[in-house]
């Protein structure tokens, strides 16, 4: 890691930006487990569970897909996993959704069940 990096917190990682075209592959066919962040434009709450969902990325890169879907843009697939309100995190473990959460929950909670429904530790 270079000087620039090491003072500005190193590479950005991103997460991965699903439509109703990749949902199946980047999600439901994972190796890993994913955490699908579900938002919409214009919700406040949404910007705010936006820094904690890029801080998972990097911390858990490699380790879980993290990845985000703006349900303007991505209805059919909101619809099917009956998202009704943002922002909406769901977690997903060999396809299959084990954990839903509706609204802004801290880094914290993100990471402890990040821990209790994958078994990964930070």
């Amino acid at each position: 890691m270079g000087i620039v990096s090491a003072l500005f917190g190193g590479k950005k990682v991103f997460p991965v930006h699903l439509t109703d075209a990749t949902f199946e592959q980047e999600v439901l066919r994972s190796e890993l487990p994913v955490i699908v962040d579900f938002w919409s434009p214009g919700c406040v709450p949404c910007k705010k569970l936006e820094d904690i969902i890029f801080s998972l990325a990097k911390d858990y890169e490699g380790r879980v897909k993290i990845a985000e879907m703006n349900v303007a843009e991505a209805p059919k697939t909101a619809g099917r996993c009956r998202v009704a309100a943002t922002p909406t995190v769901l977690y997903f473990k060999d396809g299959k959704p084990v954990e839903r959460v509706v609204g802004v929950k801290g880094s914290l909670y993100h990471r402890q069940t990040i821990e209790e429904v994958f078994g990964i530790t930070p």
